[in-house]
């Protein structure tokens, strides 16, 4: 199953707001359509939202204010941008060029997440390995397979894989729907926790690795993601777990010198004090929803990419 791709003129995406209960695939035929599906999350994930904005080009038509619109989407996700800047390079070749450009940012980001795969899983030792996550890496984060749940599949299909303990990934629990769901059909042994169980069990000697994905990667190797990695990275660092960030050379930014440069989403107050729609916060509650967190770069053992491995 891909994630995102262009089919018969248009764009078809699963709506990940659905999964686990109903896995719906969206078609997008207008930049308004494809804006809003990154908005409110039906597409997510760094390496899908650059094919989104790829190919989100194509059905601007040259129009630069819906290209500037489709850019500026999501802040925080480097690949977006990127995606949108690789197909509008191509905007003077005409159309058929610029949908040619767009099918390469989808048929690299399937390339890459095989590679990071192989890369990540010959970087990690030991036979039987316990991993744990956060939020959802995996083929729903990118075309096909994933980052930082790639390796999971990688290190799964040749035998060295123990367990995967996902967080829930508040608010949005994409760790419980998406990843989940995704390590089901893998068949890959798998337990969910709570977000503030995870420096608990790798302080109890649970865990052999930590493996996140990334939004934007800064020059220095700071690198920001789903809230919770940083938590994530400084359990890790006291228990002396590899901490290791799995993502396409695209989502490293050399114009952001440092993670303070990085520009956080917050995303409201309605995702924090509902849950699915359900309120669990009385009336009039105020809410602060930083999408991201940044973890520096001294906290991070390693970042894995398609094209090397970096220690910063």
């Amino acid at each position: 199953m891909r994630t995102i791709d262009w089919v018969d003129g248009a764009v078809e995406l699963v709506d990940q707001t659905l999964l686990p209960d109903k896995c719906v695939t969206l078609r997008i035929h207008t930049v308004d359509e494809l804006v809003d599906a990154i908005r409110r999350l039906a597409v997510r994930g760094a390496p899908a939202l650059g094919v989104a904005g790829a190919l989100g080009v194509v059905l601007a038509d040259g129009d630069p204010a819906r290209i500037a619109r489709l850019r500026a989407a999501r802040p925080t996700a480097v690949n977006l941008a990127w995606g949108v800047d690789r197909a509008a390079a191509h905007l003077r070749e005409g159309r058929e060029s610029v949908l040619a450009a767009a099918l390469r940012v989808r048929d690299d980001d399937i390339a890459a997440c095989v590679a990071m795969g192989e890369r990540g899983a010959d970087l990690l030792e030991g036979d039987r390995l316990r991993i744990m996550t956060v939020c959802n890496t995996g083929g729903l984060a990118a075309v096909e397979r994933g980052t930082a749940l790639g390796v999971v599949q990688t290190l799964h299909e040749r035998g060295r894989l123990a367990e995967v303990l996902a967080m829930e990934t508040r608010p949005l629990l994409q760790g419980a729907r998406l990843t989940t769901w995704e390590l089901s059909r893998m068949g890959a042994p798998h337990r969910l926790i709570a977000d503030s169980a995870g420096p608990y069990l790798l302080a109890k000697g649970e865990v052999d690795a930590v493996l996140i994905g990334a939004d934007r990667i800064a020059a220095n190797g700071d690198t920001a993601n789903k809230i919770g990695s940083y938590a994530l990275a400084l359990g890790a660092e006291r228990a002396g777990v590899p901490f290791v960030v799995v993502a396409p050379e695209s989502t490293i930014d050399p114009h952001t010198p440092t993670g303070e440069h990085i520009q956080i989403e917050d995303r409201g107050a309605d995702e924090v004090v509902t849950v699915r729609g359900v309120r669990v916060a009385p009336e009039g509650t105020q809410a602060l929803n930083p999408a991201f967190d940044v973890t520096p770069h001294d906290l991070i053992t390693a970042i894995v990419t398609d094209k090397r491995v970096i220690r910063p």
